[in-house]
């Protein structure tokens, strides 16, 4: 256990489910596993014990990846974890693959709804090619020929690395294959009544579009997604799509939002076990941001582009999927210190952005 998680508390040790298993966490909630094939190589996904329109059962938050082995772990929980009662809706923090992967196909064969926000509905929509023309917009976050381009301008000239991100072209609709045509439009501010109990909605930005995280003050329990992690840092970052993006204030001034939750909150993350010490982990993220800021803006006393500083922000040999993401969250960096007066950049003579101390 690293320094910074000795100041969190997690109720259950190191115990976990396993895949398709559920572990009742407080009255109505329980917590399901599932695998991804990444470095993070699993999910939290959430049981939410309901009764809508008479009828008992459950809400399911978020969903895993559309993959054959997970569905093979929905089918388990299904007949293990639901008590033989259906799944009633299914409710999506937003629209990263591992978060929305399966909604098409829990909500087709449940026949439930979706609850999101519109935001990360309809980005989820124009990736995976559900829209009108059925056709998906080139490349998807740290994948394809328009990401290749956007990484390339900022430094990643590999050629072997320019090549696995063109051929990630599908990244995220072979993840992704569909979505659900309708949904219900989740909203900052609002609660949404869950099994009798009602369960605010906060918004988060700067990770996706507009996060959705579930607070329930009856049960003192926050199911954060990914906006707040006990081990890992959010990830921040600036891809094709909005390449002027600055989504590292966002981030920051989104967490602002869980000030006024209970110190002993339970924290149900997306990633990790559950935990308690919600206001200690969010200093130490900001904390974690103001240093990496400071190592950026030093190391920009020369020019930098971003592919030149993932050393100073990474200190471990990254993989493709990871190489994607880290090139992301070197830009947002970047781009903080930009906008805000601190760094100017210039696009040189070999085609590259390099920033500078202002």
């Amino acid at each position: 256990m690293n320094p910074q998680e000795q100041v969190l508390e997690y109720p259950w040790g190191d115990t976990q489910p396993e895949a398709g298993q559920a572990m009742t966490l407080a009255d109505g909630v329980r917590w399901v596993r599932m695998p991804l094939p990444f470095a993070l190589d699993h999910i939290n996904l959430w049981l939410l014990r309901d009764r809508i329109g008479g009828r008992d059962g459950w809400t399911v938050v978020d969903c895993g990846i559309d993959r054959p082995e997970v569905r093979a772990c929905w089918e388990t929980a299904f007949d293990q974890a639901l008590d033989g009662l259906p799944v009633l809706r299914v409710v999506v923090t937003h629209m990263h693959p591992d978060h929305v992967g399966l909604a098409h196909w829990l909500c087709q064969r449940w026949q439930a709804p979706l609850w999101m926000s519109m935001s990360d509905y309809a980005l989820a929509r124009l990736w995976t090619g559900s829209t009108a023309t059925d056709t998906a917009i080139e490349g998807s976050g740290p994948a394809g020929e328009s990401a290749a381009r956007h990484f390339a301008l900022h430094g990643l000239i590999d050629p072997e690395a320019q090549a696995l991100i063109r051929k990630r072209h599908d990244y995220y609709a072979r993840l992704v294959p569909d979505v659900p045509r309708q949904y219900h439009r989740l909203l900052h501010g609002q609660s949404l009544e869950i099994g009798g109990r009602d369960w605010r909605l906060i918004a988060g930005y700067g990770h996706a579009p507009e996060h959705i995280s579930l607070w329930c003050p009856t049960l003192d329990v926050l199911i954060s997604g990914d906006m707040v992690l006990p081990r890992i840092s959010t990830n921040i970052s600036v891809f094709d799509l909005e390449p002027e993006a600055n989504p590292l204030p966002l981030y920051l001034e989104s967490l602002k939002a869980y000030d006024d939750l209970a110190a002993q909150t339970l924290v149900l993350p997306s990633h990790g076990r559950p935990f308690r010490g919600l206001h200690a982990r969010i200093a130490q993220q900001q904390t974690h941001h103001a240093e990496r800021l400071a190592e950026v803006l030093a190391a920009c006393d020369r020019p930098q582009s971003a592919h030149d500083l993932l050393p100073v922000l990474f200190h471990r040999k990254l993989d493709m999927h990871q190489l994607g993401f880290a090139m992301g969250e070197a830009i947002a960096h970047l781009h903080a210190l930009y906008f805000q007066g601190d760094l100017t950049r210039r696009l040189d003579d070999d085609g590259i952005i390099r920033f500078c101390r202002a």
